[in-house]
């Protein structure tokens, strides 16, 4: 048994829990610097992860379980907040967070050149431009970490891959997945080439079917916007545009899909 000393709640009014009640809102914990985890695997996933937890929200059943299960639950500084399952109700998901959260700390970005220096050569990184749906950034996130992924840069019109439901759909994953949130995407993946890295635009309209596309060495593939794809500029800064043949009049695969086959390709290969 741990040494965690539970703040039991009667209700939700505490300020110390505002990140919990404001789930509707998660630009907020954005601007906040901090994330919500949630379910058991996710929060599981955050507990192995060296990122900081500010705090728990848990059923008393899911406080004593992690007392037994986790050793780092009985040694983190996080404060441990603990309602009745009814109380909890009033969070919006209730059953997908299953009685278990936590709010952790977003962590500080790294460099490209830091990012470039710790991978493994030859790295393999994604990027993301205009990504707006917060579902689509996660299930990518856990394509990357599936694929082996190094790093992910995040352009500045894309969505977070720490919003509440990116988090929730990576499964965590996110947790050991260097991030870079970009200001000038275009001018990130002209530094990439500058650091000898190849970027490939996933397009649909690229000339290069990707059967042929040469997807080994140091590369990074640049996925886009749900509906639009690429930005102009950004697939003129691309080495190479490639596209996943369609057949029977199916316009295009979901970003998520595409992001799968062109990792599965690129760690083949």
């Amino acid at each position: 048994m741990t040494s965690v000393n539970p703040i039991l709640l009667s209700s939700l009014d505490d300020p110390s829990v505002q990140p919990y009640r404001t789930l509707r809102r998660p630009q907020d914990h954005i601007r906040q610097g901090i994330f919500v985890a949630e379910g058991e695997k996710v929060v599981r996933r955050l507990l192995a992860s060296p990122l900081e937890i500010v705090s728990f929200l848990l059923t008393p059943e899911w406080l004593e379980r992690l007392r037994v299960e986790e050793s780092r639950f009985g040694k983190c500084t996080a404060n441990v907040f603990t309602a009745p399952a009814e109380v909890l109700n009033d969070i919006v998901g209730y059953r997908l967070h299953q009685g278990i959260m936590a709010v952790g700390r977003v962590p500080q970005d790294s460099s490209l050149k830091e990012i470039i220096a710790a991978c493994a050569e030859p790295p393999l990184l994604v990027a993301l431009d205009g990504l707006m749906n917060a579902e689509n950034v996660g299930v990518v996130v856990r394509n990357c970490a599936g694929f082996g992924v190094d790093a992910i840069l995040v352009g500045e019109t894309s969505s977070s891959p720490y919003l509440r439901r990116s988090v929730r759909n990576s499964m965590g994953t996110v947790f050991q997945m260097p991030i870079l949130h970009s200001n000038d995407l275009v001018s990130d993946l002209k530094r990439l080439k500058d650091l000898g890295m190849r970027v490939v635009g996933a397009q649909l309209a690229g000339s290069t079917p990707l059967s042929r596309a040469d997807l080994s060495g140091r590369v990074c593939i640049v996925l886009g916007n749900e509906e639009s794809g690429l930005s102009d500029s950004v697939c003129e800064a691309c080495n190479i545009l490639v596209a996943i043949p369609m057949h029977n009049q199916t316009d295009s695969l979901n970003v998520a899909s595409a992001a799968a086959v062109f990792l599965y390709e690129a760690s083949r290969r």
